[in-house]
């Protein structure tokens, strides 16, 4: 996240910064945005793949109130993936999204390898959205990855409150 006397350099960068908070959690010490914060220690509220990490396979794999914690991971990298093919391949579909919960119940490899895909899949999202750092910022990008900011902030709250039932 930027600071006051930092501002974004562009309207990518700045809706990067939230992202990266929704993802990466906040930096030690520094302001959120929307986040509880990040203390100077390291402690405190973190982002999604902290918050993954903290879990083990039979929890994330632990159905509460119909879902896993294990099912939204494999949703919200589903979700980045298919942002990164929309706006930079074009590729319009049709998207499985009933079948990106899956897989809900997952094994030590397959918990690893979930949150792998999640971090290749923020990673190929972040690295597409910089070649638009110094550009004109198209509405169908800005809404791409808007949408990107939106959908990881709630499945990070849902993930939240699963892991909840799960401890």
């Amino acid at each position: 996240m930027t600071t006051p006397s930092e501002p974004a350099s562009s309207a990518v960068s700045g809706i990067l910064d939230i992202l990266r908070e929704a993802v990466e959690g906040g930096h030690p010490g520094q302001g959120t945005a929307f986040l509880d914060g990040t203390k100077a220690d390291g402690s405190g509220n973190h982002g999604l793949l902290a918050t993954l990490d903290a879990l083990s396979a039979e929890q994330a794999s632990r159905e509460v109130l119909g879902s896993t914690v294990a099912a939204h991971a494999a949703h919200t990298a589903y979700h980045l993936e298919v942002i990164v093919r929309w706006e930079r391949d074009g590729d319009r579909g049709p998207f499985d999204w009933a079948g990106s919960f899956e897989p809900a119940q997952v094994d030590a490899d397959g918990w690893a390898a979930t949150r792998e895909r999640l971090r290749a899949a923020y990673g190929a999202l972040t690295t597409f959205a910089r070649t638009w750092e110094d550009r004109p910022v198209d509405g169908d990008v800005a809404g791409g990855l808007t949408g990107a900011v939106a959908h990881v902030a709630y499945h990070l709250g849902a993930i939240r409150q699963l892991t909840k039932g799960v401890r």
